[in-house]
């Protein structure tokens, strides 16, 4: 039954597309009947008024715009379900479908892996169809139709799904395939720019390179097996030379999909130009997606995992997770610093799973439990926050046409409920308390600080460097969330755009962030009940559950020992709670400290003017000083001067560029070389018929001679 409801979930989704497919039946039909007509009318300006009029208006029925989301939203409700059914029951069901090869049929399996990622892909999907029909209003028909929208979103939601029930290589791959094409005609949706296509073009080859090191990863242990399917990939015997062959192409096709530095570089070029929606899918799922695979490859299929593995994992995920965040600060486009954020909590989430696989290593299961532990719960944690902010974003994208937060500013005042939601996301992403961010890395900082128990001299001094590369990072995010809210709500407007936003009217634009940022609050508060469910994961696949220290669980989190670390969620919300209450008492108790709305102070200078604001290159000067040798930086200022002798400041310019350093030393190189070695292959295209007769001949003589 449950394995039967993980169908309908996929089924579901598929079906969402079918809506597309009608629709792009429609529109030929129609542009058809419309030649037809203009020619029968021979040019007849009234014919071509009521064709243009047909096209533009009555192109698309309502109804099946709504059943795509409709559709998406009961698959996420059904993947929902079919998640938690396993995760509570903690069984296992298999089975197979007729389809595939004629010898290899697909083999599907559902664990309590599959179901933890099937509960964060159902809640993303029921947010996004809650908050896709309202924003979808926002493109224009004949540039954008939805037909490709809603086609290719089915098929993305679908390939995710069957991404986490294949249970062997042939199966994943399709669904992988299937998984990567459709997001890149999401990624190219608003083609008509070319910044949007080279980020497409550079998002697929890099998904399609990723893929080939993942086939080869699945190659190296069917070499030593009899079959593709998962159980006889299990049973292979690998010697440690090919399983850590077989590891370092997993952990880069799996890594460059998850967007871990150096490979990351698709992802801030992708997420900002997807629709709103689709980013938080792509940056909250997706990425996810991809983990799921690693963990599956590295816990699941290779079995038996080494301390080296987990000492890459580690320096990866830290180089990821302090890069990311810094690359995050210099943005001013809010989707592109959305987009470099994901690369910092995703390096976080392999910072911890790389503690996990250093225990595991070393024969210390309940520890590799909490790191695997606060590995999951950051995933799920981060795929409710990162898909708020991308709504949130895409929120004020449709208010104000804007993404540069340079121009925006004073819209708590137009924007109420959008800023209070963007808040939450805000502060959860800084893993402040009372906010599930601050659960998961503080679990994340108790597994670090375990580093006493390992003998490696070399572990205990690298992971304390690692946790604390952490705690930078998390004070890096929480200044850079600051500046993003300070930015966007607080102030003045720097814009007309912004001086005219309003709260979006759509109520289901509302509501799927409504649902992101309650769970974020929730699980903050009552985080036991996803860490009861990860331990279903984490026995599974490592067979040890994560110890609590404590007969209160549901109030007392003590992962190791009440005496040495404890938090209590619900405590802190009651004595925050007072607090609040004891302030607000004692400021409303005398008149002369009651609170009041006035204008802000001006300081004696006559007025403010959104001039006098802080920008983003200004709040983050500071960081750019200290750590300017992260970035390539180019920071110029012009001078316009008039006057007799050009002694007179006229104007002041100021310009900030800032580049990624994997461009110039990674991947520009391999761009020169490709262009070189084509230019050298080319030479063989001289025109002459001989000579590619010649060509013929020496290979046929190449060939019988390597088959003889």
């Amino acid at each position: 039954m449950i394995l039967v409801t993980a169908y309908c979930a996929v089924l579901l989704s598929f079906a969402s597309a079918l809506p597309g497919l009608m629709i792009n039946q429609r529109q030929t039909l129609i542009a058809l009947s419309g030649y037809c007509f203009t020619k029968f009318f021979n040019g007849n300006a009234r014919g071509r008024d009521w064709v243009n009029k047909s096209l533009e208006e009555r192109h698309f029925p309502v109804f099946l715009r709504q059943a795509v989301f409709v559709l998406l939203g009961l698959s996420g409700v059904f993947a929902l379900i079919a998640g938690l059914a396993v995760l509570i029951g903690k069984g296992v069901i298999t089975g197979q479908l007729p389809f595939g090869l004629p010898w290899l049929h697909w083999h599907v399996r559902f664990d309590a892996l599959s179901g933890f990622f099937f509960l964060i892909i159902g809640i993303a999907v029921c947010a996004v169809s809650l908050y896709g029909p309202g924003y979808v209003r926002g493109y224009k028909e004949n540039e954008h139709p939805f037909a490709v929208l809603g086609l290719f979103t089915g098929l993305f939601v679908a390939g995710m799904l069957l991404v986490l029930l294949a249970d062997d290589a042939f199966m994943f791959m399709i669904a992988w395939e299937l998984m990567s094409v459709a997001s890149y005609f999401l990624v190219a949706f608003q083609h008509e720019n070319s910044a949007n296509r080279r980020a497409a073009f550079l998002y697929l080859l890099m998904a399609e390179v990723g893929a080939l090191a993942i086939i080869l990863s699945f190659g190296v242990l069917a070499s030593f097996s009899d079959s593709f399917t998962f159980d006889a990939l299990r049973e292979a015997k690998l010697s440690n030379a090919w399983a850590s062959i077989a590891f370092v192409l997993a952990l880069f096709g799996f890594g460059m999909k998850a967007g871990i530095v150096p490979v990351h570089v698709w992802l801030p070029e992708a997420h900002p130009v997807a629709p709103s929606h689709i980013s938080g899918l792509m940056s909250g799922v997706m990425l996810k997606v991809a983990l799921y695979g690693l963990i599956r490859f590295c816990f699941d299929l290779l079995g038996d995992v080494h301390w080296q593995w987990g000492v890459v994992v580690l320096i990866l995920g830290t180089v990821s997770a302090l890069g990311g965040i810094l690359y995050a600060m210099m943005q001013t486009n809010l989707k592109r610093l959305l987009a470099y954020s994901s690369v910092e909590n995703i390096g976080i989430i392999f910072m911890v799973l790389g503690l996990s696989m250093i225990f595991m290593a070393n024969g210390y299961p309940h520890l590799a439990a909490l790191g695997f532990l606060a590995a999951l719960f950051h995933a799920f944690n981060h795929a409710l926050f990162k898909n708020l902010l991308f709504l949130g974003a895409g929120i004020i994208h449709h208010q104000t046409h804007e993404l540069n937060i340079d121009m925006m500013g004073g819209l708590i005042k137009k924007m109420p409920q959008t800023s209070v939601l963007f808040l939450v996301g805000c502060m959860s992403i800084s893993s402040l308390p009372l906010f599930n961010g601050f659960v998961s890395e503080w679990l994340a900082f108790q597994t670090a600080l375990q580093v006493d128990v390992l003998d490696n001299g070399v572990l205990r001094s690298l992971i304390p460097v690692s946790a604390a590369a952490l705690a930078l990072t998390a004070a890096l995010a929480a200044a850079c969330f600051v500046k993003v809210f300070g930015l966007i709500f607080l102030g003045q407007s720097r814009s007309r755009n912004s001086e005219k936003a309003h709260e979006v009217k759509h109520k289901g634009m509302l509501a799927g962030p409504v649902l992101l940022a309650g769970l974020c609050f929730f699980t903050g508060i009552f985080p036991g009940v996803i860490i009861h469910l990860i331990n279903s994961v984490s026995g599974q696949l490592l067979g040890q559950t994560m110890p609590n220290d404590s007969a209160l669980g549901w109030l007392w989190l003590a992962p190791v020992s009440a005496r040495q670390a404890s938090y209590s969620p619900p405590l802190v919300l009651i004595g925050a709670l007072i607090a609040a209450g004891v302030c607000y008492w004692y400021l409303r108790r005398n008149p002369l400290t009651v609170m009041r709305r006035a204008e802000t102070w001006d300081c004696g200078f006559g007025g403010l003017t959104p001039r006098m604001q802080y920008s983003s290159s200004a709040f983050t000067m500071p960081f750019r000083r200290i750590f300017a040798k992260v970035w390539i930086i180019d920071e110029q200022i012009n001078k316009d001067m008039q006057g007799a002798m050009n002694q007179d400041v006229a104007a002041v310019h100021y310009q900030l560029h800032i580049q990624d350093h994997s461009w110039p030393r990674l991947y520009f190189p391999v761009v020169h070389g490709v262009n070189s070695l084509a230019k050298q292959v080319g030479r063989i295209q001289t025109g002459n018929i001989r000579t590619y007769l010649g060509y013929s001949f020496a290979t046929l003589i190449i060939l019988l001679w390597v088959i003889s």
